[in-house]
Formats: C-alpha cells, sequence, structure tokens
C-alpha cells in the first residue's frame, strides 16, 4: 500500500483533449471516489493511474515512485472491472489463483492467498461452482478477489455495479466497505453514481469535462460546495435552484429575495465574496432544508406528492412555473393543487452568482 500523487497529468485522444492539468494526493489507506456525469474522464483518469492509458503529459506516483512509464503489470495496483471477465470453464478457487499461476507462483503460496480472499469475501462454500452457477453479485466478490489475492498497492474499480440490480448494488456497496475496513489499502472508485460516492467515499474528486470541479471529504461537498454544479450533483434529490435578486448586503450575509416564489428575503451568509445589491443570483435549497413552520416562508402550489412512508417529496411549482422539491419527513399533509407556504431554513441556504460560483 502507498499514496498516489498525479501531477499535471494531460489526456488528448489525437486532437481531443480529455483531460486537463490533474494535480491530486491520495494518502496511503484512503477511499477516494472519482465522480461525475459520462464523459468527464473519470474512467480515463483511471486507467491513466492504472497504466492502460498513457498520459499526453504529467506523471504518476506511487509510493513516491514515478511510474509513468511503467507498465500495468510493473505499478503494484489492481483493477476490477464493470464486466467480471471470469473463465468460464473455470471454478471459483481457479479464477481466483489463475494469475498467481501464471506467474509462476507455488502452489502451497496460491493456496494460501486463494484461502484467504474467500474469508474475507465469504466464497468459501463457492470455491466449486464455476461462474455460470453465480449470481451476479457473488460473481462481482469473485472480480475482487481476484484481485485481492495479488495484495497490490491500490485497488481501482471501474463502475463495478454497474451491472447489478439495485438492491444487489446496496449490498455490494456495503461489502466494498467492509473489504476496506479490513485491508486498509488504498482504493480508487470511479462512479457515475453520487449515492455511492457519498456513501463509500473518504475523500470525493468531482469531475467535469476532465477538469477537477472540486474535491473534499462527502459532508465538507454536500454543505459546502463550491459552484453550481457541484451543488447540483451531490445530493439526492438534487438542491433546489430558484431565480433571485440581492435586496442588499451586511457584511458577509446578503439579503436574498426569490423571483418565482412569492415570500420575504431570505439571510444569506456568503463567504467573503463581494455581492451587490440588486445583482442576480441563483439561490441554493435542498429538499430536506424546508421546515413546517416558522422563519422565512415561501408560497408554492403543490402539484405531486411521493408519499414513502418515512419521508415524503412534495413536487411543487411557483408563479412562473418554476420548480421546487420539498423534503418533509413522514406522511405529507399536503394535497396537490394546494398552495402551500412553506418554512426557509435561512441558515442552510446557499447562493451562486452569475458564472455559478458561490458567494
Amino acid at each position: 500500500m502507498a499514496e498516489l500523487k498525479l501531477r499535471g497529468i494531460n489526456k488528448s485522444f489525437g486532437v481531443v483533449p480529455v483531460l486537463h492539468s490533474i494535480d491530486l494526493d491520495i494518502a496511503d489507506g484512503a477511499f477516494v471516489v472519482f465522480v461525475g456525469p459520462s464523459g468527464c474522464g473519470k474512467s480515463t483518469l483511471l486507467r491513466t493511474i492504472s497504466g492502460l492509458e498513457e498520459p499526453t503529459a504529467g506523471q504518476v506516483l506511487i509510493g513516491g515512485e514515478d511510474v509513468t512509464d511503467f507498465d500495468p503489470s510493473e505499478r503494484g495496483v489492481a483493477m476490477v472491472f464493470q464486466s467480471y471477465a471470469l473463465y468460464p470453464h473455470m471454478t471459483v478457487e481457479q479464477n481466483l489463483g489463475f494469475g498467481l499461476r501464471m506467474g509462476g507462483m507455488p502452489r502451497d503460496q496460491v493456496a494460501v492467498r486463494v484461502a484467504e480472499a474467500a474469508r474475507i469475501l465469504e466464497l468459501d462454500a463457492l470455491l466449486d461452482r464455476k461462474p455460470r452457477q453465480l449470481s451476479g453479485g457473488q460473481r462481482q466478490r469473485v472480480a475482487i478477489g481476484r484481485a485481492i489475492v495479488r495484495q497490490p498497492k491500490a485497488f481501482l474499480f471501474d463502475e463495478p455495479l454497474s451491472n447489478l440490480d439495485a438492491e444487489l448494488r446496496v449490498q455490494m456497496r456495503i461489502e466494498i466497505a467492509k473489504l476496506h475496513q479490513e485491508l486498509g489499502a488504498t482504493m480508487i472508485y470511479v462512479t457515475h453514481d453520487q449515492v455511492e460516492a457519498m456513501t463509500l467515499a473518504d475523500k470525493i474528486v468531482v469531475l467535469r469535462a476532465g477538469r477537477i470541479e472540486q474535491q473534499g471529504s462527502p459532508i465538507d461537498l454536500y454543505d459546502n460546495p463550491d459552484n453550481l454544479f457541484v451543488a447540483g450533483f451531490i445530493g439526492s434529490p438534487r438542491m433546489n435552484f430558484l431565480a433571485a435578486k440581492v435586496v442588499s448586503v451586511d457584511g458577509n450575509t446578503a439579503m436574498v429575495q426569490t423571483t418565482d416564489f412569492a415570500g420575504s428575503a431570505i439571510a444569506v451568509r456568503t463567504r467573503g465574496t463581494t455581492a451587490q445589491a440588486g445583482e442576480s443570483v441563483t439561490l441554493g435549497i435542498r429538499p430536506e432544508h424546508f421546515v413546517d413552520a416558522g422563519g422565512t416562508a415561501l408560497t408554492a402550489t403543490a402539484q405531486v406528492v411521493e408519499q414513502l412512508g418515512g419521508v415524503s417529496y412534495v413536487y411543487a411549482t411557483g408563479s412562473n412555473g418554476a420548480k421546487i422539491t420539498i423534503q418533509q419527513k413522514g406522511h405529507s399533509s399536503i394535497p396537490a393543487g394546494a398552495e402551500v407556504s412553506i418554512g426557509v431554513d435561512p441558515a442552510a441556504c446557499l447562493a451562486f452568482d452569475a458564472a455559478g460560483l458561490r458567494l
């Protein structure tokens, strides 16, 4: 296991640039998730770390050693792909040990490593089965086990749960989290699913168009996004964005009035960025930051109400058809078509300027 550093990583395919000046430090034993929309460059970045892609410029350092020109097999990393890529004619035990046997490792050592991987992943009862006799989740555990037996410096996961149904994805997320706790290994995980990112990561790296938009702990990105893109990408349901204007500014507090929803101005704390009275901004409010009564209130018309048992979602519109999502605990008493006046927690509101940057 070792820390990993990327310095000035650029990658182009022909004349098309894909990665732009990526600088990133990943601590030894960290669980880092690359997240972003399709085409943002997250899988290309992972493949560059693994050696499957050669950077156009920049350095990849693992454990303080520059491995930029090393072959994938020389980097001490193991990769788990979306496709399980198991040998169908081999048993689970044979699949787990195949790479080690091909590398010339003695049979007794192979058996020890396979047994340990099977114990960690609870595959002991499946060692004599072939892939066709396994469920999707079991196959993915075998693919992960094949990486574990190599005892790599870092594990690289490229959307490993995309082929699984919703219930299996939840189970496998728990298995991968437990695996990280037991091994203490450096893990880098690529996904487009921000729920996976929030539940698995020590550190999230949000990518867009080949650039790092923001990096930090899941809670830090959730509570303190730097821009509209990160604010909208992290969180489910996504943050509400309301057109607004700055009414007045007093130090680090801006009074912001929404333009599509009736209600009083909201006191939004800024981070030192200068805001001007009359400036058009975007007000960000997460669905759970609406409160039933008291404080600043907005008026909207409920369109659809989803009753999910422990939580309810009210989808409402303002005067110009602008939409908001309101989360309520338990069963909502708001009927579809009703006009609602809902409180807002000002301390949880964010404001973004015309360029999408956080005030």
